[in-house]
């Protein structure tokens, strides 16, 4: 999602949209050291970005 999706949303849509992308990232993380591979682990990459990007919006919301 991009910066500005993510401000449109509620504070508490917020959060549990970095709940959601964050358990994604732990259960690729997972299949990933486990061996059994993951499908596309670009994706990682992406999900830690997702989640970085809602934290800052949470942030700037926080210091208004």
């Amino acid at each position: 999602m991009k910066a500005r999706d993510l401000r449109e949303l509620g504070a508490e849509e917020l959060d549990q949209k970095i709940r959601e992308v964050s358990q994604e990232l732990s259960d690729m993380r997972i299949k990933h050291k486990s061996g059994t591979g993951v499908e596309k682990p670009v994706r990682m990459r992406t999900l830690r970005h997702e989640i970085a990007r809602m934290q800052t919006v949470k942030a700037q919301r926080e210091a208004k």
